[in-house]
């Protein structure tokens, strides 16, 4: 872009004036800025932008702001303010270092008088903002990457089994920065199913449909938060949320819903819980084997609140440093 010419800028003017640096975030919808950022749009007597494709542009004008397209340096700029003007500049994608640099460099020579200098954060990231660029990337990478854009629900199973085992393993070494990275890992799974699921041709639905969902479940299984329930205890909560998912699923049997593809112990103690809470007297089966061992046991550490899968999985750690002490295997190493 050329530099703007400055207009009537007095050499002896008193008041350097005022320049504003407008900062917004492209993961907000264009023209949702803070009202202290209209007010100085409004009152500037002039704004800049550099980037004419800037997702504001459009907005602003259509609210009667008059957007020059200048990419000036700093001594432009301050040339602009003389006078007691505010010049805002609506930064670009990647911000101003280049304007920001000069502006500091001729602070720091002492040499002129500088106008007053404000970052004026127009519009701000909310919570959970960071998942649309991740909507936005694996978009991309499901049409570019040759990998990527041949994977389907089937192709991808495994790989949600591995990173739900990842994650489990990371809260159980209590690792936190392990603990975030696994918790992303399972985060891509949902989000890569889900756009391979947009392109289903009998039964499209997007990640949309997918969040959309699950928040409509909590809120259901919810009454207490969202509706005229009560709870004040964790096992009041877990009432209504059995009580409504019952409702939800219209179960004939109460091992309905329960994946027998999960890992043994699991299985076992899932259905041992379907049991409890149904209230049901169920026999466990006689027969001889390891199997209907395991099977009791599984069942005997549900009733006391302990899940067989994470005391079998701490038992075998411990097996697993004792064969290695066993080996002379060294772990600080």
């Amino acid at each position: 872009m050329n530099a703007i010419s400055p207009e009537d800028a007095s050499p002896a003017a008193v008041d350097p004036g005022r320049i504003v640096l407008l900062t917004t975030s492209h993961r907000v919808a264009p023209g949702l800025l803070s009202w202290p950022a209209w007010q100085a749009l409004r009152t500037a007597d002039r704004v800049l932008c550099a980037d004419g494709a800037h997702p504001q542009l459009p907005y602003l004008r259509e609210a009667g702001t008059a957007v020059e397209e200048a990419s000036p340096d700093a001594e432009e700029l301050l040339t602009a303010c003389a006078g007691g003007r505010t010049v805002v500049v609506v930064a670009t994608a990647g911000g101003e270092p280049a304007l920001t640099d000069g502006l500091a460099r001729l602070a720091g020579s002492g040499r002129v008088s500088m106008p007053e200098l404000e970052l004026l954060p127009a519009s701000y990231d909310l919570p959970g903002a960071r998942l649309l660029d991740l909507v936005q990337v694996m978009d991309r990478i499901r049409v570019e990457c040759p990998w990527s854009s041949r994977q389907t629900h089937q192709g991808l199973a495994k790989y949600g089994i591995e990173e739900a085992y990842e994650l489990v393993e990371a809260i159980e070494d209590g690792d936190r920065d392990e603990l975030r990275e696994e918790l992303g890992d399972v985060l891509l799974q949902v989000v890569f199913h889900a756009r391979i699921a947009e392109e289903d041709p009998d039964a499209p639905f997007s990640v949309d449909d997918v969040a959309g969902g699950i928040v409509a479940k909590l809120i259901h299984r919810h009454p207490h938060v969202f509706g005229d329930e009560t709870a004040s205890t964790p096992e009041e909560v877990k009432e209504h949320w059995l009580r409504t998912k019952a409702e939800e699923k219209h179960r004939a049997s109460v091992t309905d819903g329960v994946p027998l593809g999960q890992p043994g112990l699991a299985l076992a103690a899932k259905l041992a819980s379907r049991v409890r809470t149904a209230e049901l007297d169920v026999p466990l089966p006689k027969g001889e084997g390891l199997g209907y061992e395991l099977l009791a046991l599984a069942v005997r550490a549900e009733a006391e609140g302990v899940d067989p899968e994470a005391a079998l999985r701490a038992a075998g750690r411990t097996y697993r440093d004792a064969i290695r002490e066993t080996e002379g295997v060294d772990d600080g190493a």
